[in-house]
């Protein structure tokens, strides 16, 4: 059976869009009252300014950390994608509004957020919620923002998984599942899986080829019969696999995708010890402990239609979206609709429809 995770007044005239609205109240005597400028008003929400400018900032953060980007180029690179930027909130907004609708969904998504909270402060070895909040603040976070982020997109979540994956998942007739097994078998194949452990030594503030050396000891000890985990525990500067004997745990062959450690265990018998492998920031070793060879295709009706459903689930996602929007009165400000509509494949005609259906 399918999993659902979770990955898990009437509407504000188009007019006021021109106008400006208090959105931010003074924090001390004195200080200016924050104006914001609405973006886009989605049913009875809008999305204003300072929305759309922290999710700039966020995709910003996010350009430099994962491709590198200096400041300037992930901010040249975002304001080029601010028209998809807030076809993305007004999605969000919809998803949300639906989300409410729900019975119980809210209840659901309070309760899946507090778990992963929970989570989180175990395996950062905190004890409770206060001190897993005093910790996000000491690292600059708001653990408010920071709850309102994840219920946000546990929400998002809940409602496609909710809306349309279950739908797809229980529309599957039993017979479209054994012919889509019969002509997938490849997919239902138990993996290929590799249990390895590892020596980490950095090369931070270090001459490289003093490291290296050593690197080479080392893979010399434990070819020559040395305990791995031995070594690990008195070598390896990670303290992760310090602790845990240089253990790293099973793999899917295939999900292993860093060319170089590939390459470095691609024919390596289990007991078999990589030379040193170069890294951005050091060297690393690696023994395989066990390799366990692929096996035949098996029927699990579940796999099968987990697998039918995720193949169906971004078109019909997408078309759930799609109904959404032509359901809902979406009214963007004059200086974003004509890049956003687009987006949205929406024009001023069939979001006026939408505007009279929201009525």
């Amino acid at each position: 059976m399918l999993k659902l995770k979770f990955w898990f007044s009437g509407a504000i005239i188009l007019a006021f869009i021109s106008l400006n609205i208090a959105t931010a109240q003074a924090q001390e005597e004195g200080e200016p009252i924050v104006v914001d400028q609405v973006v886009a008003q989605v049913n009875n929400d809008i999305i204003t300014l300072s929305m759309l400018k922290r999710e700039m900032r966020e995709a910003v953060e996010a350009l430099k950390q994962q491709r590198g980007m200096t400041e300037q180029q992930a901010t040249e690179e975002v304001r080029k994608r601010q028209p998809e930027l807030i076809a993305s909130l007004i999605n969000e907004q919809l998803l949300l509004q639906k989300g409410k609708e729900i019975p119980q969904l809210e209840e659901q998504v309070e309760a899946e957020v507090n778990r992963r909270m929970l989570e989180v402060a175990r395996e950062n070895g905190i004890k409770t919620i206060e001190q897993l909040d005093e910790a996000l603040r000491a690292n600059g976070q708001d653990p408010a923002e920071v709850r309102r982020t994840l219920r946000k997109e546990i929400m998002k979540s809940a409602v496609l998984n909710r809306e349309v994956d279950a739908r797809i998942y229980f529309s599957l007739s039993d017979d479209e599942v054994k012919k889509y097994f019969d002509t997938h078998r490849d997919k239902f194949r138990k993996p290929e899986t590799i249990t390895l452990s590892e020596i980490f030594l950095s090369t931070a503030g270090k001459s490289e080829q003093e490291v290296l050396a050593k690197a080479k000891e080392i893979v010399q000890k434990a070819r020559a019969g040395a305990d791995f985990g031995q070594l690990a525990q008195t070598y390896s500067e990670r303290l992760s696999s310090r602790e845990k004997k240089g253990k790293l745990g099973t793999f899917i062959a295939s999900d292993i995708t860093r060319p170089e450690v590939a390459q470095a265990i691609k024919n390596l018998k289990a007991g078999g010890v990589t030379d040193p492998i170069k890294t951005e920031d050091g060297f690393l070793i690696l023994r395989v402990d066990e390799r366990t060879p692929p096996g035949e295709a098996t029927f699990d009706e579940d796999k099968v239609r987990e697998a039918m459903t995720m193949e169906r689930a971004a078109k019909e996602r997408e078309d759930y979206l799609s109904s959404l929007r032509k359901e809902a009165y979406i009214a963007i400000a004059d200086e974003y609709r004509e890049a956003v509509l687009p987006l949205l494949k929406l024009d001023d005609k069939t979001a006026q429809k939408g505007a009279k259906a929201a009525k």
